[in-house]
């Protein structure tokens, strides 16, 4: 075990089929679980064998665990411990129990007002612990962000409900929650991180030397990122009000009125455990950006980077973030 480069990834990350086990792998629900002494544990042996030291009577079994709860508890960029509401382990005890709620109390405008303020609350404490941490906000600039965001999901929700109400059937009306969420993430992953637009991120050449900034890569990691987030969340969404508008044709099913939170939070449950893994995976984590792209699109930047570097790469990468 003396050559064991604890850095890389234990699949091909290049393949979706390799990212979706990867994503399955560090998303798994249980290392919430796991408290802050096993996770300074894990660092320690991580940064340990990343050193090129291994302790004595380690074993890769115990390696791999370190690098798991690593992974899934730490920023990439910055190395610090995330909060753990924020880390994508928690995405489905989290989103099953707040998606549940908000298809489930979808009929009245106070149910819809405060299960949409708690989910952008959520959408935006996972937004900035997932962002790309070379990129800091000030106190203002997040103030804004949540803010704009939560008020983006409440006009689409409650205007939706509106117009929806004397216009379309119940089934169409079980959509409110969906259309809310996916205008919100629109609204609030760009704005959680606006510095990466403004101000671009950092890109690398083939072998991890940073090489210059590009806003125009900040732009397309963060489409892709708002892309995978309303994909996380569209099965559960668009399918539940379909199972739920046929279940409540029978009168059995109605009269046991109580089960049905419960019902809904634990099919959207089933749901995301399949659903944060893949959309995790549908695009690799670390991007690429054609430099002559750069060059057309941002001028300026590709400048900067032919100051920096005596070889123009033909890709440059980023962590495009989750």
């Amino acid at each position: 075990m003396s050559n064991i480069d604890i850095v890389q990834p234990l699949w091909d990350l290049s393949t979706f089929t390799g990212r979706l086990k990867h994503y399955f792998w560090i998303t798994d629900p249980r290392t919430c679980f796991a408290t802050d002494e096993e996770l300074d544990r894990a660092k320690e042996l991580y940064v340990t064998v990343k050193a090129g030291t291994i302790p004595q009577n380690t074993t890769i079994d115990q390696i791999h665990y370190a690098k798991k709860l690593y992974e899934s508890a730490f920023h990439p960029d910055s190395g610090e411990k995330q909060n753990v509401f924020g880390r994508m382990s928690f995405q489905m005890p989290g989103g099953m129990a707040i998606t549940g709620a908000m298809l489930q109390w979808y009929k009245t405008t106070t149910g819809v007002v405060f299960w949409q303020w708690v989910n952008q609350s959520f959408n935006a404490l996972v937004n900035y612990t997932n962002r790309n941490a070379n990129s800091s906000l000030s106190t203002t600039q997040l103030a804004v962000a949540y803010v704009s965001a939560t008020t983006s999901a409440l006009v689409a929700a409650v205007g939706y409900k509106a117009y929806l109400q004397k216009r379309a059937t119940p089934l169409f009306q079980r959509y409110v929650p969906f259309v809310a969420v996916a205008a919100a993430n629109c609204i609030n992953i760009p704005l959680m991180r606006q510095n990466e637009l403004i101000h671009g991120i950092g890109i690398e050449d083939e072998n991890g030397n940073v090489v210059g900034s590009s806003r125009l890569a900040a732009g397309k990691g963060i489409a892709q990122v708002i892309f995978s987030r309303i994909a996380m969340c569209a099965p559960g969404m668009l399918i539940l009000p379909v199972i739920m508008e046929r279940l409540e044709q029978y009168q059995s099913f109605r009269r046991m009125a109580i089960l049905h939170a419960p019902f809904q939070v634990l099919v959207v449950g089933c749901f995301l455990t399949v659903m944060v893994p893949t959309a995790c995976a549908l695009f690799p984590q670390k991007a690429e950006l054609s430099t002559s792209v750069m060059k057309l699109v941002e001028p300026k930047f590709y400048e900067e980077m032919c100051k920096k570097t005596d070889r123009i790469p033909e890709l440059v990468y980023f962590n495009k973030g989750l």
